[in-house]
């Protein structure tokens, strides 16, 4: 008769069956378990409001995404992995299981790196509203950057798991390296340039930039171009090594837009209507919504004019609220100096006439 005790130490596989029991009762527990608490901490997370997750600390507000980011096989390998446990297999089924660990392990340790450089990215965002565009522009640098360190380390990682001697490969990236640097070096060149302009911050998505004889606004920051889009329409495209090396006028950094312009009147006008015309410039340019009057000084005895300087600023940087701002102030001028009977100067010529004596021939 078949005893339970004969049943329990039956040979399967050379593992007898108690230990296959342990092993699928582990295997079954582990992958039951663990999906649970991953989807408990992924709904919590969810439902916290933005308000509530600032208030948490950063690293509980870290576990719950890489938690949520871990992914279904990663789990099933765990299980496997702690029910073989139990087990014993011949040398190269053991060997299979463990690259197969190895593998998934260190391929999950790459998204939950990649995961973490996001996170602290949107942080990075949360604290600081000013440099949302400063971060839109540089993320595809940022994340290539870090997502060839983090792949590359979890490669170097793995191999050196599965017995891989790295040391001898890592020489021979480094030889190959040199090689493949020096036929590449253009589009190295332009990768650290993204780099230093990613970590810099220079500029930004959206900025207006001027760089040597172009003009345009931001549009997109790559790991190897950025590109502008010009006034008059088209699209620029402008390595990242060439931007570098240029003098860069960033516009889109602009607390206010300074206006300076001349304008001259007549010698003919009186002095004390040359004593008024500050004061009257003054109250034109002060009643114009977002600017800021600075000076108005009657500065040079030009060649046909009376030269007056005027300084101010316009509070928003929009080139359009300018170029508004600055033809009324020139309408509303133009009547003020009318009403003053003030004469703007326009370029004369005097012409001197001089008889010459007839000529007395004999």
């Amino acid at each position: 008769m078949l005893r339970w005790e004969d049943i329990l130490h039956f040979d399967l596989l050379g593992n007898p069956a108690v230990n296959w029991l342990f092993a699928v009762l582990t295997f079954a527990v582990t992958l039951t378990v663990l999906p649970i608490l991953k989807g408990f901490i992924a709904a919590r997370r969810r439902n916290w409001k933005p308000s509530e997750r600032l208030q948490l600390h950063t690293a509980l507000d870290l576990t719950g995404l890489l938690a949520e980011r871990t992914s279904r096989v990663f789990l099933f390998v765990v299980a496997l992995f702690l029910a073989s446990r139990h087990l014993t297999f011949p040398a190269i089924l053991e060997r299979v299981i463990e690259i197969v660990i190895v593998c998934v392990f260190w391929l999950q340790v790459g998204l939950w790196g990649m995961a973490a450089v996001r996170f602290g990215i949107d942080q990075r965002r949360a604290q600081s509203s000013g440099l949302d565009t400063l971060l839109a522009g540089s993320m595809d640098v940022i994340l290539f950057s870090a997502g060839l360190i983090i792949w590359a380390m979890v490669m170097l990682l793995a191999l050196d798991n599965l017995g891989v001697q790295i040391k001898p490969l890592l020489a021979g990236l480094g030889i190959g390296g040199i090689a493949i640097a020096l036929a590449v070096q253009t589009v190295l060149s332009d990768l650290l340039a993204s780099i230093s302009i990613a970590l810099d911050k220079p500029f930004g998505i959206g900025d207006s930039l001027t760089i040597g004889d172009f003009q345009g606004t931001v549009e997109h920051i790559g790991v190897k171009s950025t590109r502008l889009r010009s006034i008059s329409g088209e699209q620029i495209i402008i390595a990242n090594a060439d931007i570098i090396k240029a003098r860069v006028r960033n516009f889109g950094r602009m607390g206010d837009r300074r206006a300076l312009f001349q304008f001259g009147v007549s010698y003919d006008t009186p002095t004390t209507a040359l004593a008024a015309i500050p004061g009257e410039v003054r109250k034109i340019v002060e009643s114009q919504p977002d600017t800021r009057f600075d000076r108005c000084h009657f500065l040079t005895y030009g060649d046909t004019a009376l030269q007056f300087e005027l300084v101010y600023f316009v509070t928003k940087t929009d080139f359009a609220v300018y170029a508004d701002t600055q033809q009324a102030i020139n309408l509303a001028l133009l009547d003020r100096l009318r009403n003053m009977k003030v004469q703007l100067a326009a370029p004369t010529r005097t012409l001197m006439y001089v008889e010459l004596p007839a000529n007395r021939g004999a």
